[in-house]
């Protein structure tokens, strides 16, 4: 449901200036229910928003006034984030923050906020394992003026892992054992190719090092058994977006899973990224991508002939695609890519361990997480690649540093940062304008996509200062380490987690607290002629 006041879309229409004070409004209503959906062959109960997964493409323009009404007809609470949106906080849809409260069985709550910016977002909900069950969906803010990126064609990609497991059982068997979902373990034949490659010896102590530290080098993702969803469709069920040869195409990609990273490349295509998290990027070349839940990258392709290409979203522990088709018309399929190698944990994702004592060989030093088999002479996106299209307001170095450390127990499935578990933790108090540095150290041997609500980071990658791109979702590799800035602008207690669903329910999770300074803290009129607001 979309609602323009009749009055205003005429006067804009007539191009008449229309002040801040009379936004357009455009009003959604959300329903989120509990009912059978049919993805993988046969019914199971999900979450859905007005009838199916994910939900309806929400469509704004910068400057409008959202008002969305969501209605839950489930036996149990809910709540929806928009993630990435600049909001008031207490329409930014976490329970316990900022006043807000969960919507209850048969209650209904209206968000409503200004849209401070355009771009490509998403919305989840917030509560318990609801996102994982169903409950997203993604937002399209269009600039004001002319967009800087022009496109003939535009599409979200929304891609996300389907699991037919209910989300409580997934977390309830991971805290039971946490290499529940870990299907892939090392076998007798993959220590033999390791005898070939680097003699029987080494390849002995490897494996009974690794043995000793009861870790697999196989985790590299907690859940397995997902069917990966494009758009809500399976690969059978192949989503797919028509083109003209030549016309430039703007894909959307917003990865909405709860737990799988992907690799996504469109073979015969190159990509340029022009936004990430929502945000202007200078255009970058790339043949593939990796990202996290929660992140989006928009990329334009041009294709040329009139045939079909596929587009292809591997998760990194190699369990099938999430796969769809640009085509010239429906129907058309395009040939699908083998799947690659699953990469293998090496020494050098070993986080918080001291590994002196120990002989390597420059293969276990490599990352193996980091091994995407991007071929040789492709170009993969790499953060260092990102900057922003502009010019950064804020450039200040920062005031102090903040170290976040992620940790984690994977024997009894319980991750933190800095130790400790959300509920056993103090705030990270921020004073509202301070310019701070946020290092992420990761102490354990996954990726940890970290996210801010209410608030970009700039990541420090290698770029001049104004040109440092703004992220609202920073992957932190295995045993990796790095750093971004943050400017504490928006008052409120925001919620600050992994955007892995079950690492975030598991306890890795904090909450950061701007706030405005106290009449005490405020210069006398002597001291200077500015004055709060």
């Amino acid at each position: 449901m979309r609602i323009h006041a009749l009055c205003i879309a005429v006067l804009g229409a007539a191009g008449l200036f229309i002040t801040p004070a009379h936004a357009r409004t455009t009003q959604y209503a959300l329903t989120i229910a509990r009912q059978p959906v049919n993805i993988t062959g046969h019914p199971v109960k999900k979450v859905t928003i007005n009838g199916g997964i994910p939900g309806p493409v929400l469509r704004f323009t910068e400057g409008d006034e959202a008002v969305i009404k969501v209605t839950n007809t489930m036996a149990e609470a809910t709540s929806v984030h928009w993630h990435g949106l600049i909001l008031p906080g207490s329409m930014d849809g976490v329970t316990d923050f900022n006043g807000f409260e969960a919507i209850q069985p048969g209650q209904s709550f209206t968000y409503h906020f200004p849209l401070k910016q355009a771009g490509t977002y998403w919305y989840h909900s917030h509560t318990n394992g609801q996102e994982q069950d169903g409950l997203y969906g993604s937002i399209i803010v269009a600039p004001k003026g002319k967009d800087p990126v022009t496109a003939d064609r535009d599409y979200v990609v929304l891609l996300s892992d389907f699991s037919e497991e209910d989300s409580g059982d997934i977390i309830a068997n991971l805290k039971k054992t946490s290499d529940y979902y870990n299907k892939a373990r090392r076998t007798l034949g993959d220590f033999i190719d390791d005898v070939k490659r680097n003699g029987l010896a080494q390849a002995w102590k490897t494996t009974s090092e690794w043995g000793d530290m009861r870790m697999s080098r196989t985790d590299l993702a907690d859940v397995t058994g997902y069917t990966f969803l494009m758009n809500g469709k399976s690969p059978a069920q192949n989503w797919t977006g028509l083109f003209r040869p030549g016309q430039r195409v703007r894909l959307r990609f917003i990865n909405a899973s709860a737990m799988s990273f992907f690799d996504v490349r469109i073979p015969g295509l190159k990509m340029s990224v022009v936004q990430a998290d929502g945000q202007d990027v200078e255009p970058v070349n790339v043949d593939e991508f990796r990202f996290a839940p929660a992140e989006t990258y928009d990329v334009i392709v041009t294709p040329a002939e009139d045939k079909a290409y596929t587009i292809a979203a591997e998760p990194i522990d190699r369990t099938g695609f999430a796969i769809g088709t640009l085509a010239t018309s429906a129907g058309m399929k395009g040939d699908i890519p083998a799947q690659r190698t699953r990469a293998v944990l090496t020494m050098g994702d070993m986080g918080g361990m001291d590994m002196s004592d120990m002989e390597m060989t420059p293969e276990e030093m490599r990352s193996g997480w980091a091994q995407a088999g991007t071929p040789e002479g492709d170009k993969a996106l790499s953060y260092a690649d990102l900057r922003y299209a502009g010019t950064q307001k804020d450039t200040r170095p920062p005031g102090r540093s903040i170290e976040v450390h992620l940790g984690g127990n994977m024997e009894r499935y319980i991750w933190t940062l800095n130790g400790q578990k959300f509920n056993e933790a103090e705030p990270i108090r921020l004073k509202y304008g301070e310019r701070v540095r946020l290092t992420f150290t990761n102490d354990t041997m996954m990726a940890h996509p970290m996210h801010l609500h209410g608030m970009f980071v700039q990541l420090e990658n290698g770029q001049p200062a104004q040109k440092l791109p703004n992220k609202h979702t920073v992957i932190v590799p295995p045993a990796g380490t790095y750093s971004v800035l943050l400017t504490a602008d928006q008052p409120g207690e925001w919620a600050f987690h992994c955007h892995l669903l079950y690492h975030m329910a598991s306890g890795m999770m904090r909450k950061v607290v701007v706030a405005r300074l106290g009449e005490e803290d405020m210069p006398s009129s002597e001291e200077g002629h500015h004055h709060a607001h």
